[in-house]
């Protein structure tokens, strides 16, 4: 970012703060992609909030960013493992905020596993938890009694232009990988797996391409939604699977499983728009397939005489280009800064919970002051 790009960014942040104070003193921690603008973003949070780490996605690390973050904040590796085990996520926790009201601000659902057994044994109080995505909607929601508030923001309108250009930024990446190998999307065929906000917003892109795509998505409601927009809808997934030359998945929830792999069109190419461990079972994969590096970024998996390529080892391939969807995401952003001045109150009751309509309607506002570039 430029420095007048900086200037406008760190206006629009002090706007959004002013709005939302936070009511009591309250500790921090934050899981984010660490992708070259979130400096900004992290340095609003440390205002609103005494920010004790920041926790980066491994597969989205700006060594800037990172470097940036780490002048003034303690930074830590991330992974399922480190907070899946209540005693070491407790222990992390009092090691870094003994005593201390604390917010959670998640990407992914890292804090599910563990939650209740922390929220019982924390000497301090968890507040709740910040929820950016809906891959961790999924995990927070199948939590059968949530021992404390967790706001989300996964489904917000606010995430619809975010969502929108995430899908184009994962058709771009695609194709692009694609074409290392000499191919290109058109005149293949596609399964979206997964007609959710992204899901569908890849599916409509790759149709405007000229791409024929097949959706298949366990939710009945979805499939209806496909079909309406004029998707044929897969009765089952091994019948998606078996006549895609290109398969995205975009469920956030073991779109593939190790058995499912099998199933894939001989030579064909799978991408994933979120990381390998939430969307696809690669696990056993090395013990049933032999990996060969076919370029950049792809990887031959081939078992017996059929082979399918990986892209981005499974990982969200949109990363490879950026991921940048332009200053869109300082929505969400904000909407994450909104929900750390709503549980700051103490006051909201265990449970899922959104942003109210007002609040989201004065964010959407101050971005347009900032952001939108009238020329008359």
């Amino acid at each position: 970012m430029n420095n007048q790009e900086m200037r406008r960014l760190g206006s629009y942040f002090d706007d959004i703060v002013a709005q939302f104070p936070v009511e009591q003193p309250t500790a921090s921690l934050l899981v984010t992609h660490l992708l070259p603008e979130r400096p900004a973003f992290v340095r609003a949070v440390a205002r609103m909030s005494d920010l004790r780490a920041v926790l980066p996605k491994p597969k989205s690390i700006s060594p800037d960013a990172l470097a940036a973050v780490r002048r003034s904040t303690r930074c830590d590796p991330l992974s399922r493992e480190a907070f899946g085990d209540p005693d070491a996520a407790t222990a992390y926790l009092e090691e870094l905020a003994a005593g201390m009201p604390v917010v959670l601000l998640d990407i992914g659902g890292y804090f599910a596993p563990a939650l209740s057994e922390v929220c019982r044994k924390f000497s301090g109080r968890i507040l709740g938890v910040v929820e950016d995505t809906e891959n961790g909607h999924q995990r927070y929601a199948e939590i059968d009694k949530l021992p404390c508030p967790v706001v989300s923001v996964a489904r917000s309108p606010l995430k619809d232009p975010e969502d929108f250009l995430v899908g184009q930024s994962v058709v771009f990446s695609t194709e692009a990988l694609l074409r290392t190998r000499g191919a290109i999307m058109v005149g293949r065929r596609a399964a979206v797996i997964g007609f959710g906000k992204l899901g569908s917003s890849i599916a409509r892109l790759l149709h405007a391409k000229g791409v024929p795509v097949t959706v298949y998505d366990i939710d009945p409601v979805r499939g209806t939604q496909a079909l309406s927009q004029g998707f044929p809808v897969a009765a089952s997934l091994e019948a998606a699977l078996e006549r895609a030359d290109v398969t995205i998945c975009a469920t956030g929830a073991k779109a593939l499983g190790h058995q499912d792999l099998a199933l894939l069109k001989d030579g064909s190419f799978v991408a994933s728009v979120t990381s390998a461990e939430d969307e696809l079972d690669l696990e056993r994969l090395p013990q049933t397939h032999t990996l060969t590096p076919v370029g950049e970024h792809i990887t031959r998996c081939t078992s017996g005489d059929r082979h399918f390529y990986l892209c981005n080892e499974g990982n969200a391939v949109n990363f490879l280009h950026g991921a940048s969807v332009g200053p869109f995401i300082f929505l969400v952003q904000a909407e994450i800064l909104a929900g750390l001045s709503a549980l700051s109150r103490g006051d909201l009751a265990p449970g899922l919970h959104e942003m109210p309509a007002r609040d989201r309607a004065a964010i959407a506002a101050t971005w347009l002051t900032h952001f939108n570039d009238r020329t008359s």
